[in-house]
């Protein structure tokens, strides 16, 4: 089978604050045959990003490629001009984000924007352009296709939004598609229904692809071939079933332990359970009040819950289900519109500032982005240093003595109280967001999408050191997540949401047995490390046309 792409070699440079430049990309070298799919699969700064934009001759900010060449069709995206490049973006090559939203711009329409491509390089007249870009829409999978391309950005779901956005890249016929994380933020559910709209496209047009990812499950339904890559190098390359199942690299073998979380999942009968809080009919959301005294959206509609002393709950869904809200509402960040919250044996006020300095320390939140919820502009020290004199008085040495074992108990230097956020690196600032909760000494922490922005191997290492700091504080933990197995991982019980209702509690040990038709699609839609699982999968339609929204 004749090559596509040839990349011989590559090599990558970063130049540092101190002016000093370091390779990122050391020497890689991958062929992708016409019509082939490759999976770039790796933790993050691994380099799999950065090799996928050096195939349309871009390197980000303070990158450059230092050495090699990058070949697609004969062309040398490196040799060329900016100009050339230019014109080879779009129809030779074309790329699909992670974001999408952050894609399109939000004050046209999407039709406007799927067919630009074929406007600024002049393929083909208005009309005929719209037309095909209706043909893509009905080939992946879209709802009312002739009509949707008249909507604006934000009127359409995320998982549409995505396959939207890889109509923007095929309009141009291109011969290949890099696609970058681009299942990353979507929930089970839709992201079934996405890749499998991705893959029917590709194949049928025999179009190459590169597919950038951390979820080995999730490249196992759409790659023929998967590259393992750490530090800038190629550690393993074979085909999609032989890495599965016979993987021959450490590394690769422990990225596939990864995917398989030991669950906390025990049924052990514990007499005199001690209650720490109770969620009683609680309703929440945004809006206007309406005649009921309720708001406008409700995002969460009566739910009632429990969590134990030393047990951790799970709170799953799709995107949109309340999960989110829910947190919020607990730790009264959005204060709920009925139902009541008993924490230990008082009732907690709805609104934080109405909390008392004791009942927000023994209860804490740790948000899913630790890059927004740490302050850019402080240390490390400084950040951890201020609950510590807020919650406890704590100040001088002693402070500093504090913010060495707050560092030592989630694993991390003391050498890095002096950095700033941007100077860590993602598994290491979500350790810092967890520090900081731990500063208070609390009783319960929120844990609100903590791993989802992380790698598998980072998230399994930070689900085993909530473990561990359980085991050693007996601190409880609700979990909030839409990847099923992290919950699994660590939770206790289970609650499933849909809709911002409860509408099952369930315990790891019957996750193979849910009772709730929505359940039942959410655990069968979670992708398997099987390279077949996709193609032979088969959903209830009636639960899809119910339950479904991608």
């Amino acid at each position: 089978m004749e090559n596509l792409v040839e990349i011989r070699d590559l090599k990558v440079e970063a130049t540092t604050d101190s002016g000093r430049r370091v390779d990122i990309i050391k020497g890689v070298s991958l062929d992708i045959a016409a019509g082939e799919i490759v999976a770039l699969i790796g933790e993050s700064g691994s380099g799999k990003t950065t090799i996928a934009l050096t195939l349309m001759g871009y390197t980000r900010s303070g990158c450059r490629i230092s050495g090699g060449h990058v070949r697609i069709a004969g062309k040398d995206m490196v040799a060329l001009s900016e100009r050339e490049r230019a014109s080879i973006r779009g129809t030779e090559v074309a790329y699909v984000p992670q974001s999408a939203a952050a894609a399109f711009n939000p004050a046209k329409r999407i039709i406007d924007q799927v067919i630009e491509v074929t406007r600024i390089h002049q393929l083909m007249p208005v009309e005929q352009a719209r037309q095909k870009a209706i043909e893509l829409f009905r080939a992946l999978s879209l709802p009312n296709p002739e009509t949707i391309g008249g909507r604006y950005p934000h009127q359409v779901s995320g998982g549409q939004l995505q396959r939207l956005s890889a109509a923007m890249a095929l309009i141009g016929d291109p011969k290949l598609v890099i696609f970058d994380e681009p299942t990353t933020a979507l929930d089970v559910t839709t992201q079934i229904e996405v890749l499998r709209a991705f893959k029917s496209v590709m194949k049928a047009g025999g179009i190459s692809g590169v597919y950038v990812s951390h979820d080995l499950a999730v490249v196992a339904q759409i790659a023929d071939r998967i590259v393992v890559l750490r530090n800038g190098e190629v550690q393993e390359v074979g085909t999609t079933a032989d890495i599965l199942s016979r993987a021959q690299h450490p590394y690769t073998r422990e990225l596939l332990a990864a995917f398989e979380p030991k669950p906390r999942g025990h049924d052990v009968v514990v007499k005199d359970r001690e209650v720490l809080l109770q969620v009683n009919g609680l309703f929440a959301g945004y809006g206007p009040i309406q005649a009921d005294r309720l708001p406008l959206v409700r995002a969460v509609q009566d739910v009632s819950l429990t969590v134990e002393k030393g047990r951790n709950l799970g709170i799953i869904g799709e995107s949109g289900c309340g999960k989110s809200t829910l947190a919020r509402a607990i730790a009264g960040i959005l204060p709920p519109f009925a139902g009541n919250l008993i924490f230990g044996k008082q009732e907690l006020a709805g609104a934080v500032r109405q909390r008392s300095r004791d009942q927000l320390r023994e209860m804490q939140i740790v948000f899913q982005y630790a890059d927004t919820a740490l302050n850019p502009e402080k240390s490390i020290e400084e950040i951890l240093g201020r609950p510590l004199t807020f919650y406890h008085g704590i100040k001088g040495k002693q402070r500093d003595a504090r913010i060495d074992q707050l560092l030592d108990m989630v694993h991390l230097p003391k050498s890095l109280r002096h950095r700033r956020p941007q100077e860590l690196s993602g598994g290491q600032k979500q350790r810092v967001n967890f520090a900081r909760a731990l500063a208070a000494e609390p009783k319960l922490i929120i844990c609100d999408e903590i791993t989802s922005a992380l790698d598998t191997v980072v998230a399994a290492a930070i689900i085993d050191l909530l473990k561990e700091l359980q085991r050693d504080l007996s601190l409880s933990y609700i979990f909030i997540s839409h990847d099923l197995s992290v919950v699994e991982a660590i939770c206790d019980e289970i609650v499933v949401m849909y809709g911002g209702r409860k509408v099952e509690e369930i315990t790891p040990a019957h996750l193979k047995a849910p009772q709730h038709p929505y359940a039942k699609l959410l655990f069968s839609s979670v992708p398997k490390l099987d390279a077949g699982w996709l193609d032979s999968l088969e959903l209830d339609p009636e639960l899809v046309r119910t339950y479904g929204h991608s």
